[in-house]
């Protein structure tokens, strides 16, 4: 009798140890599937409609250009209409290891400073749904800095116009010298 007894309290425990934290599970914030309101904004910010269907050709284009810019290819497939590339930066900035080593002298603890960061491009092609006959392109672009402890200190998606402009710039060049095979 006394097996079955130290068989059902731990048995017992779990149970109830699973109701509390399943009672404690909480529904998401209201806000959660909001759009912030710059979404429209940056959606335009990250798309350009370029007058073909040839998916294969602008995805093409796309991993020349971004070749071009250093990054290297990730994934990509001509199927679904998408490619993802990256490249490694140094993200050392003067000022904040000058700072930390200020902070380091004064204090005595040594702190660690912004090192390396990997941007991220994310590229998805679609048919145009206002124009027959034309395809949307739009590129996310994100980084991620680690710091000299290996730590990540920033994730985030850049929005810098002038850095989608350039990339549109040189893929509207590209895709028309694929289009004429120049």
């Amino acid at each position: 009798m006394q097996n079955e007894s130290n068989i059902r309290w731990p048995a017992l425990c779990l149970v109830l140890s699973m109701v509390f934290f399943l009672g404690c599970s909480s529904a998401p914030p209201k806000d959660a599937f909001q759009l912030p309101p710059t979404s429209l904004e940056d959606r335009q910010m990250q798309s350009r409609r370029f007058d073909t269907l040839d998916h294969t050709g602008v995805l093409a284009a796309s991993a020349s250009v971004l070749q071009d810019l250093g990054y290297a290819l990730d994934v990509s497939n001509t199927e679904l209409g998408v490619l993802t590339a990256s490249k490694d930066l140094d993200a050392e900035n003067a000022g904040q290891i000058a700072g930390m080593v200020v902070l380091a002298v004064l204090t005595g603890v040594s702190s660690s400073w912004d090192d390396d960061q990997k941007v991220r491009v994310c590229l998805v092609i679609n048919e145009s749904l206002e124009e027959k006959g034309s395809s949307v392109v739009r590129i996310t672009i994100s980084r991620t800095i680690w710091n000299t402890a290996g730590q990540v200190t920033r994730a985030e998606t850049i929005k810098e116009p002038v850095l989608y402009q350039a990339f549109f710039e040189k893929l509207s060049k590209a895709t028309f010298l694929e289009a004429h095979e120049i």
